[in-house]
């Protein structure tokens, strides 16, 4: 499993090639903070919806501070998705380092 840093992922963003977002966070934390355009998938529901993600996308997957992303992330692997990415420190970490305009919880 790759992990990408909160300015790994700025710079990715701009490019014509742009990941695909997956938030695997509660619907509560996305209406608290979130990151425009990612598909919003709780972690927990994430097996049983595994036919709304592109297995060949590179997919990066964030939660609050990384551990439910890691977790999700391991999953996809075994479910052969070939290019899952977690976002080390989550959104927490996008906050603090990349965007300061997004709220911290």
């Amino acid at each position: 499993m790759r992990e990408m840093s909160p300015e790994e992922l700025r710079r990715r963003l701009a490019d014509a090639d742009a990941p695909v977002l997956l938030d695997v966070r509660e619907p509560w934390e996305v209406a608290r903070a979130g990151l425009p355009g990612a598909r919003c998938i709780p972690a927990g529901e994430v097996a049983h919806r595994l036919d709304e993600l592109d297995a060949q996308a590179e997919t990066v997957v964030f939660c609050h501070h990384g551990v439910r992303s890691r977790a999700v992330c391991r999953f996809l692997d075994s479910r052969a998705f070939a290019a899952t990415v977690n976002l080390t420190g989550g959104i927490d970490a996008w906050a603090r380092r990349v965007d300061p305009a997004v709220p911290t919880y």
